[in-house]
């Protein structure tokens, strides 16, 4: 039932130019070139090294005409996917423009049943034709996802979004007088039907990379609203361009069109993998700190503006305090709490630290029994753990490897001049 209201979708979202501006015909030597039908546009002459007519079959059995325009001053490629009553024929002169204003390669292709493209038009079709150009820009012209930017116009923004969010690495996304998707285009709808085409709403979400909106505000065949939506929901929105009186098929002759966009292109080339993983990451944590809580859902403290504190104090134990923490914790351990903030109330603490930091304490309140805390091979009392160095002085004894005397003041341990290893051992009962 899907499938045939699908159909019947098409027939009200598809209107290719009857007859074709263009046809495709093979020159002596086999290679494809492009006739105009009209005196509107014309084509360079075959041999021209800056246009490559291609043919390409997609998996779903059509073969779609492309138009590969090369500049050699180019970083970046555009592949553009056109609206719905446009062919490369009537668009090949605005192609000639953005490849020299931009300073880019362009791809534009026909969808199956568009210009010399065979099949029939359909919501499928244009996704297979997409996914059939970008795989010969990838084999043909070396283009990898990282030196791609998907340019989509009304429909067209349907395939553009289709293959953006199959591609995690993509540099960038224009929507160029976007939809929503079909349906929304007739009328507002809040649920998703299903004869509805385009589903843009939802595949917007998945796209991982910076989306540029260009819409006209006085569109009266695709509201503003669509374009300011689709901006809306991007997960890494661009500065977006609102026309003022813009309609739907003349935002071209808009100064401020190719200025913006000119912007935009630059802006990607200057973009690497690493500044924008930086710049994904700075906006995570920004969303983070305003939410409170971690982006995998565990709240946990934010995180502290003051410095560390430093604890100089022998007042027995440094204590955190938190009315969220049952029980003792000393400063030598942190707690875990779901608090803001766990403060230690040691008087001698200055500033403020969260519990997942603990205070550096240099006294000796963390372990106010240890006295002799550094020597080497310190023994263990089964009673206390007061254990005082007889060789040195308390105020001089450190790492020294050849301290082995030992006392407690309970009485146990080895005694000075007592040997170790196998001699005789002196131990006094506790």
């Amino acid at each position: 039932m899907g499938c045939m209201f699908s159909h019947l979708a098409a027939k009200f979202a598809f209107f290719p130019p009857s007859p074709p501006t263009y046809h495709v015909t093979k020159t002596p030597d086999g290679k494809l070139t492009a006739v105009s039908s009209s005196t509107s546009s014309t084509f360079p002459a075959a041999g021209d090294a800056s246009l490559d007519v291609r043919v390409v079959k997609t998996r779903r059995g059509n073969k779609v005409t492309a138009f590969y325009l090369r500049n050699p001053n180019a970083r970046l490629t555009l592949l553009y996917s056109h609206g719905n009553a446009a062919d490369l024929g009537q668009l090949f002169d605005l192609f000639l423009q953005l490849k020299v204003n931009l300073r880019v390669n362009l791809m534009g292709y026909d969808y199956s049943g568009y210009g010399a493209s065979t099949g029939k038009p359909s919501e499928y079709n244009t996704y297979a034709d997409i996914e059939a150009v970008y795989e010969c820009l990838q084999t043909e012209y070396g283009v990898g996802q990282e030196d791609l930017i998907l340019y989509g116009q009304s429909v067209g923004s349907g395939p553009t979004l289709h293959l953006a969010s199959k591609l995690p690495r993509l540099r960038g996304v224009v929507l160029h007088s976007g939809i929503l998707s079909g349906l929304r285009v007739l009328c507002h709808v809040k649920f998703k039907f299903c004869c509805d085409i385009y589903s843009n709403i939802n595949k917007i979400k998945k796209v991982k990379c910076p989306v540029l909106v260009i819409h006209g505000t006085e569109d009266d065949v695709v509201n503003w609203l669509h374009g300011n939506r689709l901006w809306k929901m991007a997960k890494e929105p661009y500065e977006p361009l609102w026309i003022k009186g813009g309609g739907h098929c003349n935002l071209e002759i808009y100064p401020e069109y190719i200025r913006h966009l000119y912007r935009f292109i630059q802006d990607m080339e200057n973009t690497t993998t690493k500044s924008r993983l930086k710049k994904i990451w700075q906006e995570l944590r920004r969303r983070d700190e305003s939410k409170g809580c971690c982006s995998f859902g565990l709240c946990r403290p934010k995180w502290p503006r003051c410095p560390k504190p430093s604890c100089d104090c022998s007042c027995g134990c440094c204590k955190w305090s938190c009315p969220s923490l049952k029980g003792c914790f000393s400063c030598c351990k942190k707690p875990t709490c779901g608090s803001s903030c766990c403060k230690c109330s040691c008087l001698s603490l200055k500033g403020c630290f969260t519990s997942w930091k603990k205070p550096s304490c240099v006294s000796n309140c963390c372990f106010p029994n240890l006295k002799c805390c550094c020597c080497f091979g310190k023994p263990r009392c089964p009673k206390c753990s007061c254990w005082k160095c007889l060789k040195c002085p308390e105020s001089e004894c450190c790492c020294c490897a050849g301290c082995f005397s030992w006392l407690c003041c309970c009485g146990g341990g080895r005694r000075e001049g007592e040997t170790r290893g196998g001699t005789t051992m002196a131990k006094s009962e506790g």
